[in-house]
């Protein structure tokens, strides 16, 4: 049996608790210490045998005791956590985004080269059903030639959480949070990005929560056309639109809805569950050719998988999980979204 990799995690709140931790139980670890100010009784309670820190000094001054670091802590705190537990010498797992900008992700890549690769990043988005069902649609050809990929997440929050992620310009707002899952989403299906045109607005909170990016990738070798991303992000959207939609030269791939969120195109999946009966195979999204709908299998998956690829890489080194490479990518690309949005022009990348 394996031995269990200590993990310290930075952070107890929706990201250290909600997902990391939860993760880590999943796939049958536990936690050694966590940072937290505020939430120490309920680490006691998940982990009785936890260590409880107030800071990040403090958790590194158990660094011997420790494998792995879990940073996940408000974004505009990523580079300095990440920075301190690289130097600890410890192997890191950060939350997305890697950093604020790529400048800051740059800097991070070349000091985890310094010390021996020990930085991967939780894009955990990848091991999605969707995502992994879509790959392999495209795998197969069934979509034909892409020209177009579209990719939302709306939901209707007319009123606001109060917490950083609504109200720090810098480290919160949608683009940052969830927009950096959209744009590796796109990259990991269509190449790199040659130009991208971004609106972005702040309608309800301090931080923008109102994300628009058109991307343009790289063209195919074979002089095809190149594939235009459409990636949306907002929270002001009463009547959301169908998760994903790919557009191909054999066919389209609709995916209705999402880990929940209502949209009125969720009507369709409605209607199969009621088809095949509750204990039939579950679909991910449709393959569409005009008034011809097929469900699409869903390909198995899931984030525990990002979690079990993490232990087998901190126990026998290799590649990590999510090269951090990728992720200065996307933040190029975000970097460049803020700036088509503040000059209104349109940035080219490659």
């Amino acid at each position: 049996m394996d031995a269990p990799v200590r993990t310290g995690l930075i952070g107890y709140g929706g990201a250290g608790r909600g997902i990391h931790a939860r993760l880590l139980r999943e796939v049958g670890q536990g936690v050694a210490a966590v940072v937290t100010r505020s939430r120490g009784d309920q680490v006691r309670q998940d982990w009785p045998d936890a260590a409880v820190v107030p800071d990040v000094d403090a958790l590194l001054a158990l660094a011997d005791r420790l494998d792995l670091v879990v940073v996940a802590s408000p974004s505009g705190d990523h580079a300095a956590h990440v920075r301190a537990a690289l130097e600890a010498g410890l192997h890191v797992l950060t939350d997305k985004p890697l950093a604020t900008s790529a400048e800051e992700g740059e800097a991070l890549v070349a000091l985890a080269d310094r010390h021996g690769g020990r930085l991967t990043v939780f894009q955990n988005r990848r091991w999605d059903p969707e995502q992994l069902t879509l790959r392999s649609l495209l795998a197969e050809g069934a979509l034909g030639r892409v020209h177009r990929f579209e990719r939302r997440w709306e939901r209707f929050r007319p009123v606001p959480q109060d917490r950083w992620k609504e109200n720090d310009p810098r480290g919160g707002g949608l683009l940052l949070d969830l927009g950096a899952h959209l744009v590796d989403s796109a990259v990991q299906l269509f190449g790199p990005v040659r130009t991208v045109r971004a609106e972005l607005r702040a309608l309800t909170t301090p931080a923008v929560d109102d994300v628009f990016l058109a991307l343009e990738h790289v063209a195919p070798a074979d002089g095809g056309p190149s594939v235009l991303s459409h990636l949306q992000v907002a929270s002001l959207v009463g009547a959301p639109g169908p998760r994903t939609r790919v557009l191909g030269d054999r066919g389209a791939y609709l995916v209705t809805s999402f880990e929940g969120e209502a949209t009125p195109f969720a009507a369709l999946d409605a209607a199969e569950v009621a088809r095949r009966g509750p204990d039939g195979p579950e679909h991910e999204g449709w393959l569409v050719r005009g008034d011809e709908r097929t469900p699409v299998p869903r390909a198995p998956g899931g984030h525990a998988d990002v979690y079990r690829a993490v232990l087998a890489w901190v126990r026998e080194g290799g590649a990590p999980p999510v090269d951090p490479r990728d992720a200065v990518a996307t933040a190029r690309v975000l970097d460049a979204a803020v700036r088509s949005a503040a000059e209104d022009v349109t940035v080219v990348l490659a």
